[in-house]
């Protein structure tokens, strides 16, 4: 599980959508769970504790580049569960780490930002 710090522009499409599942995961364990099961526990998980505004606040970005890239957005979370601190200051890896384990990977993260057609362009 992870939830990425940097800009969403700077992620490929592989991450992007899958960081975008798992903060909905994320999401569904702090605020139906009650923070109760399946990674719980995860250091990821116990960074957003009491943070679900800053959580919706990360998701809204994923959503502005899923629409800057044209792709369709159905899951919408429930803004009224948004609490708490807004912003991230807990990391487990500073960005600087984040970016160095973005660029080992073979796939297109981090490449300059690209214009991407919307459908019908």
């Amino acid at each position: 599980m992870r939830i990425w710090d940097i800009n969403p522009q700077h992620l490929c499409r592989q991450h992007l959508l899958a960081e975008h599942r798992e903060l909905h995961g994320l999401w569904n364990i702090l605020t139906k769970h009650g923070g109760r099961g399946g990674y719980s526990r995860h250091p990821e998980t116990l960074r957003w504790v009491g943070k679900t505004k800053a959580l919706y606040e990360r998701h809204e970005a994923l959503v502005k580049e899923f629409v800057r890239r044209g792709y369709q957005h159905r899951t919408p979370l429930d803004k009224r569960l948004a609490r708490g601190q807004g912003g991230q200051d807990v990391f487990l890896q500073t960005l600087a780490e984040q970016r160095v384990i973005l660029k080992k990977k073979p796939c297109a993260c981090l490449l300059p930002k690209t214009k991407f057609k919307k459908k019908g362009d």
